[in-house]
């Protein structure tokens, strides 16, 4: 998020540095986590690592690649990418196209690499187009018709897909990079109210609408009370933290990963942290990502234009909301809404 050629900056090497670490420290719970499922579903005990390290080689790669570009150059490719990606994310709703996992269909197949997520390319190509889209309609970010109302229109178009796909988590995301974008160009504060008020209710009602996300809700006020059906995962997640105490059990000694927390080494990745390295682990990944936030925020401040300022809120917004909203649903904090950890678990499977 820097231009380097044009401007002498060297890159922000502490949250290269901090990336970096979650990386790696993704990678490691990811082949801990994943070794019972990953021996019994593949006869491999190393197959989600596998992945785990190609995805994360090919991440590394775009990011050496990208960091060597001025991002401005890159701008006149947001129009096209936004297409793009919801042409993709409609083509995932295709039969025969998209595959299907516990009723929802968000994912293609990607061969040896596992499956492709287009949302998730999605929320990159978004950030791009709505700090272009903003730092181009600045001036009438103050009038409804004119800022608000395109810039609503343009969010629920997005949800929608989204819903389609029955993605919530997702949903929540992009509406915290849309807005972050919107509020970073000069977006009102009374319409910043206005939206969030709306996309409130709207969330309330596909949530009491859909069977299973209601009863989500209602496991969240105690998971305990069911913990053998609809509890069972919430209540995992919380034993698996609270026997990890203060220094954990160390890591690969993990019980819960061997069958008794569903999505252990995908979006539940938090609890085998907890339960494996303890409150020092958690708390030392909760900081990772709070110094991620901070450097991120403050790339945003030192932008040499808004469309840069916009597009560094927008990308710190994303990777930190993300990660607070899965910490927050594996403890117990908010409803499970299936929203990975960044950097400890890839989304592509």
């Amino acid at each position: 998020m820097s231009s380097n050629a044009r401007t002498g900056r060297h890159p922000d090497r502490l949250l290269m540095f901090t990336t970096v670490l979650l990386c790696g420290a993704g990678l490691v719970m990811v082949t801990s986590a994943s070794v019972a499922f990953s021996y019994t579903q593949h006869q491999s005990a190393f197959y989600y690592a596998e992945r785990q390290a190609a995805w994360m080689a090919i991440g590394f790669a775009g990011l050496f690649l990208l960091g060597r570009v001025d991002y401005r150059k890159l701008r006149p490719l947001a129009p096209a990418g936004a297409v793009a990606a919801v042409l993709l994310m409609l083509l995932v709703l295709v039969p025969h196209l998209g595959v299907t996992v516990n009723g929802a269909r968000r994912w293609f197949d990607a061969g040896p690499l596992g499956t492709f997520q287009p949302s998730e390319l999605g929320k990159l190509a978004f950030v791009f187009f709505i700090a272009h889209w903003v730092d181009r309609n600045a001036g009438n970010l103050g009038d409804i018709r004119k800022g608000l109302a395109p810039f609503a229109a343009m969010l629920a178009g997005v949800l929608v897909l989204l819903m389609l796909e029955r993605d919530l988590g997702t949903s929540i995301v992009i509406v915290g990079i849309f807005l972050s974008a919107y509020w970073a160009g000069g977006g009102r504060f009374r319409h910043m109210v206005l939206l969030a008020g709306g996309l409130g209710l709207a969330f309330v009602a596909v949530t009491l609408l859909e069977p299973y996300r209601f009863a989500r809700l209602t496991n969240f006020k105690n998971p305990f009370a069911d913990p053998l059906g609809a509890g069972f995962q919430s209540t995992q997640a919380i034993y698996g933290l609270g026997s990890g105490g203060l220094f954990g059990v160390g890591i690969g000694h993990s019980v819960e990963k061997y069958g008794w927390l569903p999505e252990a080494h995908t979006d539940f990745i938090f609890a085998i942290v907890g339960e494996e390295t303890g409150l020092i682990g958690t708390t030392l990944v909760m900081l990772g990502f709070l110094f991620f936030a901070v450097r991120g925020y403050l790339a945003a401040l030192r932008a040499p234009d808004r469309f840069g300022v916009c597009l560094a809120t927008g990308i710190t917004t994303w990777i930190a909301f993300e990660a607070l909203m899965n910490m927050a649903t594996v403890t117990n904090t908010l409803p499970i809404a299936g929203v990975p950890l960044p950097f400890l678990r890839q989304e592509c499977y």
